[in-house]
């Protein structure tokens, strides 16, 4: 038997990077997925290709949310679980960071997520997961990334509560926290059709060989296990915590 055999999982962002090789896992495993994104062209050729339904989902608008879990329901008649993994990324100093782009990120990747779990959560069958994508910033500081750093905090402290809340109906709710991942997101050469995408991974990997006890940069299909095994039940009594995924680099620095 497969990790998810008959699960339906609503997976956000699920057109590229993380996203996708989370529904590709995820339907290897015999889960049900339901691909939804903005990117509307990548986004149902990866739903056609996995014979799963797509939904065009802004995370940061409810009615959209909605629209996902009619979608869901209309589709497989239940939903087991969510990964909420969509979110953006944007590099400035905290005091050059206009409000817009602050409250940008925020509608994202915070408002995203707790759109999602007051969404699907009410609908989750008894032993339902959901899986919140944080990221290392949540556990420390990153200059230059504040209020992307600022959203996975919170990211964190919504999975807390949504797990105390939520433990009732045996439905659990952790947050992978990821470091440096070769997503489109790090890496934009994957977003250029001319631009050598693996050549830019081996300079990515020469980046992180000194700050990374690992030495290199994170496989999104790595973090997409992790969400495989938060969704089954392999993690059956694991609840409301962060789980790191970043090749030691939280662990600290070394000197020699």
């Amino acid at each position: 038997m497969a990790k998810l055999d008959g699960r339906v999982v609503i997976i956000t962002g699920a057109a590229r990077g993380q996203g996708e090789q989370e529904a590709r896992l995820f339907t290897a495993e015999g889960a049900r997925v339901v691909v939804s994104d903005v990117l509307d062209d990548q986004g149902e050729a990866l739903a056609k290709e996995l014979g799963a339904p797509y939904v065009h989902l802004d995370v940061s608008r409810e009615e959209d949310w909605q629209a996902a879990l009619a979608a869901a329901r209309t589709a497989y008649g239940r939903v087991d679980g969510l990964v909420n993994n969509a979110g953006i990324l944007r590099f400035n100093a905290l005091v050059d960071t206009p409000l817009e782009e602050f409250m940008q990120v925020v509608q994202v990747n915070q408002v995203g997520c707790f759109l999602g779990m007051k969404t699907v959560a009410p609908a989750l069958a008894e032993g339902g997961t959901i899986v919140n994508t944080a990221s290392y910033t949540a556990l420390t500081g990153m200059a230059a990334v504040g209020t992307y750093a600022a959203t996975k905090h919170a990211v964190l402290g919504l999975t807390r509560v949504a797990a105390l809340e939520l433990a009732h109906r045996k439905i659990r709710v952790n947050a992978i926290c990821p470091g440096a991942v070769d997503t489109p997101m790090s890496n934009p050469a994957r977003l250029d059709p001319d631009a050598d995408a693996e050549e830019t991974t081996r300079a990515l990997d020469e980046l992180y060989r000194k700050l990374v006890p690992l030495g290199r940069i994170g496989r999104p299909e790595e973090v997409a296990r992790l969400a495989l095994f938060l969704t089954s039940d392999d993690s059956s009594y694991i609840t409301g915590q962060p789980f790191v995924i970043d090749g030691g680099w939280l662990a600290g620095v070394t000197v020699i």
